[in-house]
């Protein structure tokens, strides 16, 4: 967000600024996948492309925030990103938007597309996690795997506060597809993790990295 790495508490509160994403991206280098979220695009206030094309063109790295529009999607694949992550978009009033979401699968293929079931008080939320829907991820995980090769689950109520995230719910996404799963929110010690990946699920951590209630070598050990 505005040039800098960030982590906010619940996609609202900014919380801490991290170093430099060069630098950030240094300590990352043991990591096989980098997920960069462009959150000034999410917030529909301009956008870091330089940032992006840079990250990418360094590490490999799955992109999202403000994917809205097909030439977005485009775009991010033009920079660099070895995927693309695909929230708001994917959603209109009743449930999935097939209609969106077929053009962006002949656009750019399915194996390129990860989308986002951000839920917050039980409800995909989109907009910047700041406008809920009517329905539930368990609800809708189903029609949307023809799209995608896998689903980024964000554990909105808990994102950024440290305080461990709901392994029942992403125990029930676990149950509702076969798809790769990478779960975000709350993600706070190694239990955590090793909860997840017995329920075969990959984990997104920030905030538990950037404050150092994670240690980053031992998280690389089991990459």
């Amino acid at each position: 967000m505005d040039g800098v790495v960030v982590q906010l508490i619940q996609g609202r509160k900014k919380a801490l600024e991290a170093e430099s994403p060069e630098a950030m991206l240094a300590k990352f280098a043991a990591f096989p996948e980098i997920q960069v979220i462009d959150l000034d695009a999410a917030m529909g206030r301009g956008a870091n492309d330089a940032l992006v094309e840079m990250l990418a063109g360094k590490a490999v790295i799955r992109a999202g925030g403000g994917v809205r529009t097909v030439e977005r999607a485009r775009t991010l694949i033009a920079q660099g990103a070895r995927k693309v992550i695909v929230g708001t978009s994917a959603f209109e009033a009743e449930g999935p938007n097939h209609e969106f979401l077929e053009q962006l699968v002949k656009a750019i293929g399915r194996e390129r597309i990860i989308l986002a079931l951000d839920s917050k008080e039980g409800r995909i939320v989109v907009k910047g996690w700041r406008e809920a829907t009517r329905f539930t991820a368990e609800e809708v995980i189903k029609q949307l795997e023809p799209y995608c090769t896998g689903f980024l689950c964000t554990y909105v109520d808990k994102e950024g506060m440290m305080q461990g995230t709901d392994l029942a719910w992403f125990h029930r996404l676990r149950e509702a597809t076969n798809h790769e799963i990478t779960a975000a929110g709350g993600i706070t010690t190694l239990e955590d993790i090793e909860a997840l990946e017995h329920m075969r699920i990959n984990s997104a951590v920030g905030m538990a990295i950037y404050t150092g209630r994670l240690n980053l070598e031992q998280l690389a050990k089991r990459t």
